[in-house]
């Protein structure tokens, strides 16, 4: 017979009790995590998403509520009443937070029974079920105390963002989830607007129009933690549907923001006890690409930056590397400190992982007792000594090499470098190294298509420095010059993870026309598509510039 709740009420939770709480009278409610039956007396560890709580029957003391314990399963929704005692010395549990009392119970409540588990909610990391297991029985999961730790962080983080942007004079301001479809880097989701056949409503990708028409607005700074959806591929980073920190602000500089975004991600950090170094390195999108060979690099890797070898290839007829230089490709390496001893094996596999990345072949160097290479043959030993000292290695070192295009080498070698560091474990944890990636390319060129389009999205401003180019390259016809044109786009960075990113946006009409045309739009196609927000722009526009963070990227 199951008991029913009444008018019982809990007095504590079931992490809440300490040694100052002996002698107190106290009732707690949760699941059975375990039983254990000692023949007079039954010990059950109770949980609730706050901690676990030792309670004991005695069948001396509390002979009803220990006969009925011995009825009691894992994972029963259970109530017990009693006195919280100090444990004997030798039955303390330093590793629970309550581990220095347990509850004398007098008696027990079974409001629910429950099923066997298809899995363990107890096991170790590397003994979970599988996950598609362990999603069909998702609810079941989410009783995990790893889990909701993540989500008890999520929340206190989120909570952290809205206590500092309001700080800050910061407005939370919700926007539209049926919009019209905008043009954002991904396929819409829509939903068939009922009143309207045929119509349809998009969800949106971000809120990005929306809070520059906050800015037209006068009002001057905006955030919310905006729901997202995005029609596109799964991969590890990306969800079709997310939550992010959005904000705008007027007036704004990139410096601007930077500062707020640090001085955010400072107070977030401190939540896991982890200090980040403000302010944060500030590197140029050609930079992190030609030394570290990726837009988001890891600056916790010490080293192992990519090194141009075509000096020493002049005048070489080794046709890959002949081929490549010839045609505007490149031939580059890195250095391996102490990678003389990676094995063929181990330079096999590597082979195979640049692969993935457009490499035709990974060329190696190693500076052992004796000088060994994979290009020995091809290029001779003088040649081949000549890269290695070009690339900066000494005795002890490796040299890995990538020739082709240049995002061929340059992804090869940014992804190579990430991965090198992670099998000789060189990536240090508990380390956090923050940088922001600064003008980014405003335009990128698509070869299947034979144009440019917007690296980010179509409201991105121009640096100052790049306007009077980019009218030429428009108005002039002379689209080889969109490559050129840098943007105030800035990416925050953390241990190789793109944590947030955003822009300066455009602010006047002629210069969002111009961008239009550069992507080929007609006026016509402009205004049907974003008419209202041109005629916006022509009514006082301030400068504005804002970002967005993902909210579980950033956990």
């Amino acid at each position: 017979m199951l008991d029913n709740l009444g008018n019982l009420q809990r007095t504590h939770s079931c992490g809440a009790l300490r040694k100052d709480d002996v002698g107190k009278n106290v009732t707690l409610m949760g699941w059975v995590a375990r039983r254990r039956d000692f023949g007079e007396l039954t010990f059950i560890d109770l949980r609730d998403r706050d901690g676990l709580t030792q309670v004991v029957f005695n069948a001396e003391n509390a002979p009803e509520a220990h006969a009925k314990a011995k009825d009691v399963r894992g994972e029963y929704v259970i109530a017990v009443v009693g006195q919280v005692v100090l444990r004997d010395d030798s039955a303390r549990n330093p590793k629970l937070a309550t581990g220095e009392v347990e509850v004398q119970t007098h008696e027990l409540y079974i409001f629910n029974d429950a099923r066997t588990l298809p899995f363990q909610l107890d096991a170790s990391q590397d003994a979970l079920a599988s996950e598609d297991l362990r999603l069909k029985y998702r609810y079941l999961d989410l009783r995990r105390p790893q889990l909701q730790l993540n989500l008890k962080l999520r929340h206190r983080v989120v909570a952290e963002i809205r206590r500092y942007m309001d700080e800050q004079g910061f407005l939370e301001i919700e926007t539209p989830n049926l919009i019209k479809s905008t043009p954002e880097g991904a396929r819409d989701y829509i939903v068939p607007a009922r009143i309207q056949p045929g119509k349809f409503f998009a969800l949106p990708q971000s809120p990005q129009l929306f809070k520059q028409i906050c800015m037209i607005a006068g009002l001057d700074k905006y955030f919310q933690i905006a729901r997202c959806f995005r029609d596109e591929d799964l991969r590890a980073d990306r969800q079709p549907e997310f939550s992010q920190l959005d904000v705008e602000l007027s007036f704004a500089s990139p410096e601007h923001v930077y500062a707020l975004i640090e001085g955010l991600f400072a107070r977030v950090f401190r939540l896991i006890g982890a200090d980040l170094l403000v302010p944060f390195p500030r590197l140029s999108y050609a930079e992190v690409m030609q030394r570290y060979g990726s837009d988001k690099p890891d600056l916790r890797i010490q080293g192992m930056e990519l090194r141009d070898l075509s000096p020493a290839l002049e005048g070489t007829t080794f046709a890959p590397y002949a081929s490549a230089l010839a045609t505007g490709g490149q031939v580059k390496g890195i250095v391996v400190d102490e990678g003389a001893g990676l094995s063929r094996k181990a330079l096999d596999e590597l082979q195979e992982f640049v692969r993935r990345y457009g490499a035709s072949a990974l060329g190696s160097i190693r500076l052992g007792d004796e000088l060994s290479s994979s290009l020995l043959k091809a290029l001779g030993a003088d040649v081949v000594s000549t890269m290695a000292r070009t690339a900066g290695a000494e005795k002890g070192d490796a040299v890995l090499i990538v020739a082709g295009k240049p995002k061929t080498v340059t992804a090869s070698l940014g992804a190579l470098r990430n991965e090198v560091a992670r099998q000789l474990k060189r990536i240090p944890e508990s380390v956090f190294a923050p940088l922001w990636a600064t003008e980014f390319p405003m335009f990128e060129y698509h070869e299947d298509e034979g144009r440019y389009y917007a690296m980010h999205h179509p409201f991105t401003s121009p640096i100052d420095e790049d306007v009077l180019l980019f009218e030429r390259a428009v108005n002039s016809g002379e689209s080889e010059l969109l490559g050129r044109i840098r943007a105030k786009a800035y990416d925050a960075v953390i241990n190789g993870v793109e944590v947030a990113g955003g822009s300066i946006r455009i602010h006047r009409r002629d210069v969002q026309d111009i961008v239009f045309k550069a992507l080929g739009m007609s006026k016509e196609t402009a205004r049907e598509r974003f008419g209202f927000f041109l005629e916006a722009l022509s009514y006082g526009t301030p400068p504005h510039g804002g970002i967005a963070s993902g909210i579980e990227r950033l956990m």
